[in-house]
């Protein structure tokens, strides 16, 4: 049976459970002894290294005023350490504490009656000769309709997050205010958290210790989630999500 199988697929094959055998042979040998930490190296030398690139400001001549302490550019006496340029940092403090209820509860109904028939000397031919003797020609026609509808609808949703992100200055808007952009992750075994926060801020809004609340930040685009095993398995196949976009019912 293996023998009719492709070379490649033999190999590939051969080579999982082989490495499956050097896993499982490590673990043996390290079975009551502590995980070893790896060695301190040149981040540089590691495989798949790529130089990090950032929007850095434009190169500034410093300018003295002759005969002054006064810093040209500074608001204290000293320089400031605040974010206010392309390539700075300030930390930006997320806080969402959310909570809403909603409830809706809609009723209608509506109920039409309606009869038509022919009366007098009319009536009583057309009962003599057309109609049937348990007919009467006052109820020629009649219609009766009824119809009714009911909606009930709630929200409860509380959400809260409460964490800190640094995020760099990536833009400086005409008027002054810095557009900034922040990414946070955190891998724990086979699990990913990732922490987003971009948005648009006053540089007056920044504390003295270079930080930023998130409810001062605007067109604020936070995202908090995560990938790897976990989410992947509280997500549904691909298949159920395409059969629930093509279903109809």
């Amino acid at each position: 049976m293996l023998t009719s199988l492709p070379r490649s697929l033999l190999a590939s094959i051969a080579l999982s459970a082989l490495a499956a055998g050097c896993g499982t042979a490590d673990k043996l040998a390290n079975v009551g002894q502590q995980p070893v930490l790896n060695a301190i190296q040149d981040p540089t030398t590691t495989p798949g290294y790529r130089p990090v690139q950032m929007p850095m400001p434009e190169p500034q001549q410093a300018h003295y005023n002759p005969n002054s302490l006064w810093q040209s550019g500074s608001r204290a006496f000293f320089k400031d350490q605040r974010a206010s340029q392309v390539g700075d940092i300030l930390t930006v403090v997320v806080t969402i504490d959310d909570q809403a209820e909603i409830e809706n509860k809609t009723e209608r109904s509506r109920s039409e009656t309606s009869g038509a028939g022919v009366g007098g000397a009319l009536g009583t031919a057309i009962d003599t000769i057309f109609m049937p003797a348990s007919v009467a020609a006052s109820d020629i026609a009649s219609t009766n309709s009824n119809s009714s509808f009911e909606g009930d609808g709630s929200v409860d949703r509380n959400e809260t997050l409460q964490t800190t992100v640094a995020a760099v200055v990536t833009q400086v808007l005409p008027n002054g205010n810095l557009v900034i952009e922040g990414r946070q992750e955190v891998r724990v075994n086979f699990e990913v958290r990732e922490m987003i926060v971009a948005g648009i801020v006053r540089p007056e809004d920044i504390t003295a210790n270079n930080r930023i609340a998130s409810e001062q930040i605007a067109e604020a685009r936070i995202g908090y989630g995560g990938r790897g095993q976990i989410s992947d398995v509280q997500q549904p196949r691909v298949g159920n999500q395409v059969l629930d976009i093509l279903l109809p019912f």
